[in-house]
């Protein structure tokens, strides 16, 4: 009976605390769903942390020009936010405002936005172009101008490279470029200036992007086509950095499709989620709109075989601590593998490798993007269709807490010391007032 009265008076104090918080804490209360954490605290270091909640901290948007509460900041800048990373010292964070064409700087104490970093190009910006590298891979440009270096981006997703210094980020379309019929480009960003030091083109939508742990390579994935490019970073001067292979997986996808044909969900594979393995052997990438997980070797620079048995309509992946983490949009699940059983199994006759140990949870439909914490013990996702953020622990594969966000949340990054955790949300077109929110919470623990 004791236990049982001490139980509900912990509930309530984490219910009051929740409702207690600034701005639209109180409209969007954390729901616990399993609770059963042991503290120690003798022990703080960060692998012994154990999650209890999230805070809202501040709310970026576009949509209300007068907020009514100090947690919430009016900029035009926030514009379709796609994706959020985190500069490698925790300092900054940048958004990616897809239909804004930039790519908004902030402190990530402060909240104050530092620089917009525009994706929009012309005659003076020439000396970011690379001469005589109009095209790759044999790609043909179907743009009208004579030159290709005149546009403007719409910036999708990001990595770091060369320990933080340079920031990519890839073009889903060029303005030109409205029904996806041609090649894209990549931006790399200085960090200390947070200026664009180049652009290099690349395959056609460039979705996911991804950096090797050594520094040596750049994966860029293209959902118009089911290729990868792989680019050499391997020198210091971005200008060096050069394209050394291009890697189909199944099959190519014509870029002469019908008029008729939408390349946004006629994509075949739709690579998207990517990533290195720690040792840098293997790219894997989520086959959306296939089943499964391509594996690509690096040294032979070939695509090997497909890792099956997950759900699929896979979105995401994230590699920590020897688990592959994925997520599934269509059905909602985040699963959770032993990376070393999926890389020690040998492919069939098919090039498929088998894996049914799959630890899984639903979070609802729409999973999209997933982070883990460093020490492997809680996954965050994001639930596009449902507007909340699931915290799942990752021991047992059970949602412990659930908050609402702002209409469709998208992207999801958390800070290098794991106590930041940032939710973009894009909204949809048709859907009034969805969207155009970034929401920055603070991510308490019990140690």
């Amino acid at each position: 009976m004791i236990r049982l009265m001490l139980f509900l008076c912990s509930s309530l104090l984490l219910i009051s605390l929740t409702n207690c918080t600034k701005g639209n804490a109180a409209e969007n209360p954390t729901k616990e769903v399993a609770k059963e954490q042991v503290e120690n605290k003798d022990e703080k270091v960060i692998d012994d942390r154990q999650f209890k909640e999230l805070r809202f901290a501040r709310i970026i948007q576009n949509k209300v020009m007068r907020p009514k509460d100090s947690i919430s900041v009016f900029e035009p800048a926030i514009n379709s936010p796609k994706s959020v990373i985190y500069s490698q010292d925790g300092s900054k964070f940048y958004i990616n405002s897809l239909e804004g064409g930039v790519t908004a700087v902030f402190d990530t104490k402060t909240f104050q936005k530092l620089k917009e970093i525009k994706h929009s190009f012309n005659a003076e910006n020439n000396q970011l172009f690379k001469d005589n590298e109009n095209t790759v891979f044999d790609y043909k440009y179907k743009q009208v101008r004579k030159e290709y270096n005149h546009f403007s981006g719409k910036p999708v997703e990001s990595c770091l490279s060369h320990d933080g210094k340079y920031l990519w980020v890839t073009y889903y379309r060029r303005n030109y470029d409205a029904k996806a019929e041609s090649p894209s480009a990549v931006a790399i960003i200085d960090t200390e200036r947070d200026e664009i030091v180049r652009v290099m083109p690349s395959g056609p939508l460039p979705k996911m992007i991804a950096c090797s742990t050594d520094n040596k390579y750049i994966a860029v994935t293209h959902w118009g086509d089911n290729t990868v490019g792989l680019i050499d970073i391997s020198s210091s001067n971005p200008m060096d950095f050069h394209y050394i292979s291009h890697i189909v997986v199944d099959s190519r996808l014509s870029l002469n499709f019908a008029k008729s044909d939408n390349r946004d969900h006629n994509c075949g594979n739709c690579l998207r989620g990517t990533t290195f393995t720690p040792d840098n052997k293997n790219i894997l990438i989520a086959k959306m709109g296939g089943n499964g997980i391509a594996v690509i070797d690096v040294d032979s620079k070939k695509y090997v075989s497909t890792i099956t048995g997950s759900y699929q309509n896979l979105r995401h992946l994230v590699i920590n601590n020897d688990h592959l983490y994925t997520s599934s949009n269509k059905f909602g699940y985040v699963q959770k593998a032993k990376l070393p059983e999926l890389l020690s199994k040998n492919p069939n006759p098919k090039n498929i490798i088998e894996h049914s140990n799959w630890q899984t949870v639903n979070v609802g439909t729409g999973a999209r993007t997933i982070d883990v914490t460093k020490n492997g013990k809680i996954i965050f996702a994001c639930v596009n269709n449902e507007s909340k953020v699931a915290v799942i622990d990752a021991q047992t594969m059970k949602v412990i807490s659930e908050l609402k966000v702002a209409s469709f949340p998208v992207g999801m990054s958390l800070s290098p010391d794991d106590k930041q955790l940032i939710i973009t949300s894009q909204g949809k077109s048709g859907v009034l007032n969805s969207g155009n929110t970034v929401t920055v919470f603070d991510v308490v623990y019990k140690n």
